[in-house]
This record gives structure tokens, C-alpha cells and sequence, in this order.
């Protein structure tokens, strides 16, 4: 109390309650990869940790789609579309399943613009270090951030994918506040169960691949996801790269010749004729100043020949098949966020559809996921499987660390990730106070009150409170009087966290007849 001298009337106010634990955001991806553009104004965002809110923000900040290239070859017998590796880049894309899977806040790092990767080796020199190790290093002074997602990786050589996992792991472990969510390499073939290339169980493929370390801060998804990202009026002869537009201008002639001889006396078909010349306005550089000019010029000629080509319409529709194959880890960042916002962190985020998806690339049986859902060495992969009549599904909601009793479901992890935040930050209000009874019972309190809201809404299990958690702090419980005299305060919090059901068995039996 101040000391009065002075005769009056003096107000003194005191706090009525004990603080509160506030629930940390559980659903807050950091998306790293490269990007169109990385500004603001005239600041530069590489390597910098940014918050997002919309996709608008998205593009407004880091720009549109990659400008990828592909390869026409064509034989006596086939045609052959292949994707030009130095222009492939699958950020955009999952940021676009991102939202529209229920995405919202996010950090986005931009670890390099696509006009600016140096090419080495036929691959897009993005580097273990640029895609990994420096943002990584910059996210360790973000506490905010739940998930970690790096689409971009499975474009690594497959060492560099491997190195890119464990370092994810690691960074997931040293912060314990966020999970990482990773792609298959190869995620889009089949398993052929053979010994080194099985996609999964080989010694190439990814339970190969990981190490042990870490494993229930990483989820797993497979297969790849065929989208409905890029649309049609998004893909044309652009799409193809200079290299290959003589071959497939060769092609294109060849197959209007066939389809329109000349008559019998020689003549040439005007129409081919005219086809000739709709043809070779593929090669031709754009000549308009006008970008919105040349874009219609581009689609005119574009229209024309998916009208009358056969072989234009297969290769169009080849090139947005493979523009629309993109691994599964930002649409299921962003199912992560719909039922956290929706139902709560302590929801497994399984038995959901996927917004954007027509189908997996890989159709798996329930044969197929025993060994992916229960395997010897615990490193399980959830499975996105399409069911008759229900459509595509995420039918998995497993850790890496499948073995464990305490981690192996992602709600789980999770949710006791949020606890622990959530609290350890409330706790932070009560350092260098007095290690006393009063600070324990304060403390004590303050935690109960906070898991009691948790229990109500459901995330704990228990018919009453008691049941779903306890908590205890003081002397002779969790402290000696050398851990006081040392500066220590131990708190241990258990709790009964709601787990899945993942297995559902129903018995039926017949009865004698009673009446």
C-alpha cells in the first residue's frame, strides 16, 4: 500500500481473477518453395517468414504459376509429352489446394523467383540449402507456424528429398510446436513391392528414406492427387517449349494431310491449305505490343486447331493432365485447418473429402493400405483412396510413428502440442515469482480451469474432470526443497487426450426365436 500522507479518499483496484491460459492457433502452415515474384513495395520477401491471410494476398505478394515447359516427340506409332524439369514447380499449386481445402493464415517462404533458378543438370538448381537449411533457420524465430510443408522437395534428388525430411524433423523437434507434412517421392506411381523402387518399402522408397528420428512430428499421405487446378483455358501451345514446336508443327501437318488429300487430279485441298497457315502461327513470336492483344491472337489460333486436330486435342489434354498431378501436402494443410476451425485440433483429420481432386493417381485397395496403415516398422502412411459412392476420401489419420502407444495418431500429437504451448505461455507470466504454496495453488488453478474448457468441448476423455487430466505442482509432490532453492518449479500435467476409432467391429449373431 503507498504510504499516505495526505488526507483524502484513495482508490485501490486488485485483480479479481488469476490469469488464464488463452488456446494457441493449432492451424498456421509455413509453406516454403519457389515463387513467381517475393516483394512488397520495394521490399524483398526472399527467405523472409510471411503472413498471409487469402490466396488474393498470395498472389498479390508472391504472383502466379510457373510458365511450365514441356517436350513433344513423336514416332511412327505414339507421341510422347514430357515436362521440361528446369520449369516445374508444384508451390502454386498447393497453395491453391491450400485454400481452397478451407486454408486460411499461413507463412509463406520464398526461397528463389522461377526467372531466377540457374539450371544445372537438366534439374532447377533449388539446392538442399535454399529449400531447406535457410528457411528453416529463419522459422526458428517464428513461434506461430503448427505445420511445416515443403511441396517443392520431391523435386530434389532423391538424397536431396531425403536430407530435406530428416532436416524438417529435426527443426519439428527442436521447436515441439509443429508437425511436418510430407509428399511420397514418386508419390504418383504405383508400388511394385520390389526390394530397392517400391515407392514405399523399397530401399529408394520413403519408409527407406526416413530415419527414426523425430517420426510423431511427421505425417505421410499417398498417393499424388489428380486435380482440377489448371483449366482448360489455361493450357495451349505455349505450354510447349521452342525446342519442340518444330516436331510438333511436322506432326500437325502430317495428320491435316491425311485428312485432307488432294483430289484426284492433284489439286491440293484449299482446306489444308488454310490449316497450313493456322499452323504456323505456332512458331511465330508473338508480335502484338498489346499483352491482352497477343493473348487473344494466341487463343484464336489456339481454338482453331482444337476444332480440327485430333492430335492438338490429345496433346492439350496430356500436358493439363501432368500440370494437374501435384503431391497432397498443401490440400491437406488446408484440411487441417477446416476441421480445427471447424471441430477442433482434437478431430482427426481423416474421412474427408478433397476440394480441387478428381481422383488419386494411384487407386488403393484395402489390401494395399494393411501395409500402409500397419507396418513392422511403424511408419505409417495415411492413404487418400476413392470409394464407390462417397468419392475421394483421406482414410488415414497415423503418425510416422505408428508403434507408439502414446503418438500415433495426428490428433493426438497435436492436440497435446496445443496444450503444451497454450499453457507453457500462460506459465511464462509466472516466472521469477515466489516458488511458494501461493503460486503453486494459483498455477495449479489456472491450468485446471483451462483443461476442465478442453474436457467440456471434448477433447479430453473422462465421464468428470477428474477422470480427464490432473495436475500437480508443490513441494513433495513434484519438488524437493533442492529443486527450490535452485530456482526449479515442476509441474507435471497428464491427460487423457480422445483418440479415433479407427477400427469398427460389429458382431452379429442369430437368436432362438422368443415369440
Amino acid at each position: 500500500m503507498a504510504n499516505l500522507k495526505t488526507p483524502g479518499v484513495y482508490v485501490v483496484e486488485q485483480n479479481a481473477f488469476p490469469h488464464s491460459v488463452v488456446e494457441v492457433a493449432t492451424a498456421v502452415p509455413a509453406f516454403i518453395g519457389c515463387t513467381q515474384k517475393a516483394v512488397r513495395g520495394n521490399q524483398s520477401l526472399l527467405n523472409e517468414p510471411t503472413r498471409i491471410a487469402s490466396f488474393a494476398e498470395y498472389v498479390n505478394l508472391f504472383g502466379g504459376p510457373p510458365d511450365t515447359k514441356f517436350a513433344f516427340s513423336a514416332s511412327a506409332n505414339s507421341v510422347a509429352i514430357t515436362v521440361d524439369p528446369a520449369t516445374q514447380y508444384y508451390f502454386y499449386a498447393s497453395m491453391r489446394l491450400f485454400f481452397d481445402n478451407g486454408g486460411g493464415s499461413c507463412y509463406i517462404v520464398s526461397t528463389g523467383q522461377f526467372d531466377q533458378i540457374t539450371i544445372g543438370g537438366g534439374m532447377p538448381a533449388m539446392s538442399t540449402a535454399n529449400l531447406c537449411d535457410t528457411p528453416l533457420q529463419m522459422l526458428l524465430k517464428e513461434q506461430e507456424p503448427t505445420m511445416l510443408v515443403v511441396p517443392d522437395a520431391v523435386l530434389l534428388s532423391l538424397s536431396g528429398w531425403q536430407y530435406t525430411c530428416q532436416q524438417m524433423l529435426k527443426h519439428c523437434v527442436t521447436m515441439q510446436s509443429r508437425i511436418a507434412i510430407f509428399d511420397v517421392y514418386d508419390g504418383y506411381k504405383a508400388r511394385d513391392h520390389d526390394d530397392i523402387n517400391d515407392v514405399i518399402s523399397g530401399a529408394n522408397g520413403f519408409r527407406g528414406q526416413i530415419n527414426a528420428d523425430g517420426l510423431n512430428y511427421g505425417v505421410a499421405y499417398y498417393p499424388w492427387l489428380n486435380t482440377s487446378i489448371t483449366e482448360d483455358s489455361e493450357v495451349d501451345y505455349g505450354c510447349l517449349s521452342d525446342n519442340s514446336k518444330p516436331a510438333f508443327i511436322a506432326a500437325l501437318k502430317a495428320e491435316a494431310a491425311a485428312n485432307f488429300p488432294p483430289s484426284s487430279e492433284g489439286i491440293p485441298d484449299p482446306k489444308l491449305l488454310k490449316l497450313g497457315t493456322v499452323i504456323d502461327m505456332i512458331a511465330l513470336p508473338e508480335t502484338s505490343t498489346d499483352p491482352m492483344q497477343a493473348k487473344k491472337d494466341r487463343a484464336s489460333t489456339h481454338q482453331a486447331l482444337k476444332t480440327v486436330s485430333q492430335l492438338y486435342q490429345n496433346v492439350i489434354t496430356e500436358i493439363q493432365r501432368q500440370l494437374n498431378i501435384v503431391p497432397p501436402s498443401g490440400a491437406m494443410a488446408g484440411i487441417y485447418t477446416r476441421i480445427d476451425n471447424a471441430l477442433g485440433v482434437f478431430n482427426a483429420p481423416a474421412n474427408v473429402g478433397i476440394n480441387s481432386v478428381i481422383k488419386p493417381t494411384v487407386s488403393v485397395t484395402d489390401d494395399d493400405q494393411q501395409d500402409l496403415n500397419l507396418p513392422a516398422d511403424g511408419k505409417a502412411i495415411n492413404a487418400i483412396r476413392d470409394f464407390t459412392g462417397r468419392g475421394l476420401v483421406v482414410w488415414g489419420a497415423r503418425t510416422l510413428d505408428g508403434n507408439s502407444q502414446d503418438w500415433k495418431y495426428i490428433n493426438v500429437r497435436r492436440t497435446l502440442i496445443m496444450f503444451e504451448q497454450s499453457i507453457k505461455i500462460a506459465i511464462q507470466a509466472y516466472t521469477f515469482e515466489a516458488n511458494d504454496a501461493s503460486t503453486w495453488i494459483t498455477v495449479n488453478s489456472m491450468i485446471c480451469n483451462f483443461l476442465t474448457s478442453q474436457w467440456k468441448i471434448g477433447a479430453l476423455a473422462g465421464a468428470k474432470p477428474q477422470d480427464a487430466f490432473s495436475v500437480n505442482v508443490g513441494l513433495g509432490s513434484t519438488m524437493t526443497a533442492e529443486d527450490i532453492l535452485n530456482g526449479y518449479m515442476r509441474i507435471t500435467v497428464m491427460v487423457a487426450v480422445t483418440h479415433p476409432a479407427e477400427f469398427i467391429e460389429m458382431t452379429f449373431q442369430q437368436q432362438m426365436q422368443s415369440s
